[in-house]
């Protein structure tokens, strides 16, 4: 597609070797000449006006009309009174026929796709957003557009320890926190702090996020080890044996089984932690949407000395911000700056302060208020309809986040179950993408329903529901 200018005259690359035997107008017509015909300039592509052309190149503006006219003449060019000179149709060589490729087939259009971890896109608060990026935009002051603070804008960073405090009990202060670009780049930068201290083996959490995490491990250079979760949370005992000194943990939501951490094993870990001289990363991914139980505060906030906490906006807002925050403690903050620092120079500033605006406005909260009795309509939807076309299915980790985990008897297995299910229109998704060693048994469903409306859940279950009900 050509570039289309607006106003000012496009540039273009063209050196003019005055010591050359080769006129100067010979010079411009070649290098033209080239360009269409190596591709550079396409079809239909604005060439700049004789003016600029001839101020950038520091020539009479005649010289450049006289190569203009002759290129047209040839045909390479195409000029309208009143309108730019453009590449002439037909210029330039046609590119080499492809050789012909089999046409790949119309992707299926699902009835309903329970991906699970994606928020509501289309509630998006956008016109919150770009009121928050116009008040940002309107009174960030000149210095503030330079590079700044690695550790992430003064802004962000107060009104994110306030709201830390205020809504998950967090022990937070501006100076602890570290602004990123999301969950992974939070991981990679505090498994660089671990390895800087000493740390040589990490443990997660199994069932829970085994590709992002050994990847981010092996990129700092340490082991990481599955630990097994039970209906308290990650297996302690298990953990002390791993011999591991960090170990990443979703606490309040454990991702992917949706297990609250019981307050005993909370202090179980704390003693882990202390007893070890070990690092606690808490992965606090949807704390903010809950439904049957009271909300639970931060681990970060019993063990500040103990703890990386990593927040995001991915499950709140939408992915696409790529904005999230560390809470480290004293001992790992410095080092956790000096990696961001070295990674990317810090995360962008306009976004950081249209967040922190956004936040203070009090029109986050009032978005998170909204969506949480959307994200309960469509539980109650998903329970409804299983138990209307998959009676006896069990279904757990309903108590926060918007997904859940059925528990299956298919003695196809997971791939063929999902396989069958694809081919009705429902896109269903297993609990083996979550399993350090890729394990399809026993056969759970991850069921997404964050950005699936009511409608598509009926619709889903009821296509798929005899696949799902126990045999």
């Amino acid at each position: 597609m050509p570039l289309e200018w607006s106003g000012s005259s496009p540039e273009l690359l063209l050196t003019l070797d005055r010591a050359s035997a080769e006129p100067l107008r010979s010079q411009l017509e070649r290098q033209v000449r080239d360009a269409i015909r190596g591709g550079r300039l396409r079809v239909g592509e604005r060439l700049p006006s004789s003016r600029e052309l001839a101020r950038t190149l520091g020539i009479s503006r005649g010289l450049i009309q006289d190569c203009y006219a002759q290129l047209q003449a040839e045909g390479y060019l195409a000029t309208r009174t009143g309108s730019a000179t453009r590449v002439a149709a037909g210029a330039a060589p046609p590119a080499p026929a492809a050789a012909p490729a089999r046409p790949a087939p119309p992707p299926a259009r699902l009835i309903a796709d329970f991906r699970p971890g994606v928020p509501d896109l289309g509630s998006f608060p956008m016109a919150d957003w770009l009121w928050a990026v116009r008040e940002a935009g309107r009174a960030i002051p000149t210095a503030a557009l330079d590079y700044g603070d690695a550790a992430g804008a003064t802004a962000l960073r107060e009104v994110l320890a306030g709201y830390l405090r205020r809504v998950r009990a967090a022990a937070a202060e501006p100076d602890r926190i570290v602004v990123c670009s999301g969950h992974a780049q939070g991981l990679v930068l505090a498994f660089g702090a671990l390895a800087r201290a000493g740390v040589r083996t990490v443990a997660y959490e199994d069932p829970g996020g085994p590709r992002s995490t050994a990847a981010a491990a092996a990129w700092a250079g340490l082991d990481a080890v599955p630990v097994p979760v039970d209906e308290d949370g990650v297996d302690v005992r298990a953990l002390a044996a791993t011999g591991a000194r960090a170990v990443v943990v979703t606490p309040a939501h454990q991702w992917p089984t949706g297990v609250v951490m019981a307050p005993r094993r909370r202090l179980e870990l704390i003693a882990w932690a202390a007893d070890r001289d070990a690092v606690i990363i808490e992965d606090d991914y949807d704390a903010e949407f809950r439904y049957d139980r009271e909300p639970v505060g931060a681990l970060q906030g019993l063990a500040a000395d103990r703890v990386v906490s990593i927040g995001t906006v991915s499950k709140s807002l939408a992915p696409a911000l790529r904005l999230g925050w560390l809470l480290a403690p004293p001992s790992l903050a410095g080092a956790i700056l000096e990696h961001k620092l070295l990674n990317d120079r810090g995360s962008p500033a306009l976004d950081q302060l249209a967040l922190a605006r956004l936040i203070e406005s009090g029109r986050y909260d009032r978005h998170l208020r909204r969506m949480r009795p959307v994200y309960a309509a469509r539980r109650t939807a998903l329970l409804a309809a299983l138990a209307e076309h998959a009676p006896g299915v069990r279904v757990t980790g309903l108590d926060a986040g918007f997904h859940a985990v059925a528990h299956l008897d298919a003695p196809g297995g997971e791939a063929a179950l999902i396989e069958a299910a694809r081919a009705r229109g429902v896109g269903l998704h297993g609990m083996s993408m979550c399993r350090a060693d890729g394990g399809d048994t026993p056969v759970q469903l991850v069921l997404g329903f964050g950005n699936t409306g009511e409608r598509a859940v009926r619709a889903g279950i009821a296509a798929v529901g005899d696949l799902l009900a126990p045999r």
